[in-house]
């Protein structure tokens, strides 16, 4: 169900960015409401992983503005943002090999000075990621796929975030593991959290989402209702084969 019309708890207004000479984003325009989740779907190279790192402020917008829960996050450090309540589960989940899987969740932590809270949602992680548990002392370098996938959406999880970014998190995953994946984020929104995802099965993510944006060439061409995307003659054709 779409959002009721209240403020977005995040909104990207005429954001442009690029990698040196290379525009990435070109005047996007884009809101999330609190507890939504929205996906963003489109073609390699349109622009979805861009959004993301903008928002987390992994890049730097040069034009436009970012706005989180009524505040311009746009310049700010990475570390700030997380601390604002955002935080980014990277695509290809980009784990600390060399570091155990309970040092891992506790660097997602790091922002944070409540240690019996930290403590608290250590053992919260175990209760919802059993695997985890069992792992916990072994290197994350040496954990399965979805193991690993598991353990990067844990470690954003110990942020406390108010707004998670997922990039492509069913990327390089078996399809059990992929409905697991799937599960535990749809399991996060229901408990609250408000989700972001760049998703490259667009059947899959316009299936669970509240609402979709189409992106091509740094822009959004379409959005709307996942529902009313999923039956989308355009979108049918582009991105879910039919």
């Amino acid at each position: 169900m779409t959002a009721p019309d209240r403020t977005p708890l995040l909104s990207l207004e005429d954001l442009h960015a690029a990698y040196g000479p290379v525009v990435a984003l070109r005047g996007l325009d884009l809101v999330v409401h609190p507890g939504e989740l929205v996906c963003l779907i489109g073609a390699n190279g349109a622009g979805k992983t861009s959004t993301l790192r903008a928002v987390s402020g992994l890049l730097s917008p040069t034009r436009g503005r970012i706005v989180f829960d009524g505040r311009p996050i746009h310049g700010a450090e990475p570390a700030d943002i997380l601390v604002a309540g955002i935080a980014h589960c990277p695509e290809g989940r980009r784990v600390f090999p060399h570091l155990t899987v309970r040092e891992n969740l506790e660097m997602g932590a790091y922002v944070r000075r409540d240690r019996r809270g930290v403590d608290a949602d250590l053992e919260r992680v175990s209760t919802h990621f059993p695997i985890l548990a069992e792992r916990r002392r072994q290197m994350a370098g040496t954990l399965s796929g979805g193991e690993q996938q598991m353990l990067a959406i844990a470690r954003a999880l110990m942020a406390r975030p108010r707004l998670i970014l997922f990039d492509e998190p069913s990327l390089g995953l078996s399809p059990a593991l992929v409905e697991t994946t799937f599960g535990i984020i749809a399991d996060i929104r229901r408990r609250g959290t408000t989700v972001l995802m760049v998703e490259q099965n667009a059947y899959l993510a316009l299936r669970m989402a509240d609402r979709g944006y189409v992106m091509e060439t740094g822009r959004v061409v379409l959005g709307g209702p996942a529902a009313e995307l999923l039956g989308n003659d355009r979108v049918r054709r582009a991105y879910l084969g039919g």
